[in-house]
């Protein structure tokens, strides 16, 4: 495996399905399917990042199954159980400019127009009509601001590591 690998986990391997050798996957990419888009997966496995091929995967039901390489009966598959899923970074679409990965996002400070500090991004939420930033108050506590690009959020400035937004403390 090349020095450049960043790995992204992107799911967990939750179990054995069937007899032979299909793993049960939780996926952490939305659409939940979209998981199977990315090869190759790469698993850790003895505290070290392993590449594996998928060979199949599907939707089964309201979870998904995959086919491992290698993986031909129901012991071997519950040996991945609780198996992280990478993926590496480099194999993420390349996005337009403006747009982020939440990832990006998380751990960014955030500062409103009149140079008040809110404290860190601890986690983005989806809520349906828009995204919301869970910041995390340096005293203590979490504000939630929505993600509403040239309305709430006015500005993302990764390399700066802030996010500038306009809201208030009292909001």
């Amino acid at each position: 495996m090349s020095k450049a690998f960043e790995p992204l986990v992107v799911g967990k391997l939750n179990g054995a399905y069937g007899i032979k050798g299909w793993v049960k996957v939780y996926s952490f990419t939305s659409p939940k399917e979209n998981i199977f888009n990315y090869k190759p997966w790469y698993l850790k496995l003895n505290g070290e990042w392993q590449e594996i091929a998928i060979v199949k995967g599907r939707e089964q039901g309201k979870t998904l199954v995959a086919q491992l390489e290698g993986c031909d009966d129901r012991n071997q598959a519950e040996a991945y159980h609780g198996v992280e899923v990478a993926i590496d970074k480099s194999q993420l679409p390349e996005l337009e400019n403006g747009e982020y990965y939440w990832r990006d996002l998380i751990g960014l400070s955030v500062v409103n127009q009149a140079g008040e500090q809110f404290g860190q991004v601890k986690k983005l939420m989806e809520t349906g009509a828009n995204d919301v930033l869970v910041v995390k108050k340096p005293k203590g506590g979490e504000l939630l601001i929505p993600y509403v690009p040239d309305y709430s959020v006015i500005n993302v400035d990764l390399d700066a590591g802030e996010i500038l937004v306009d809201w208030e403390s009292d909001y």
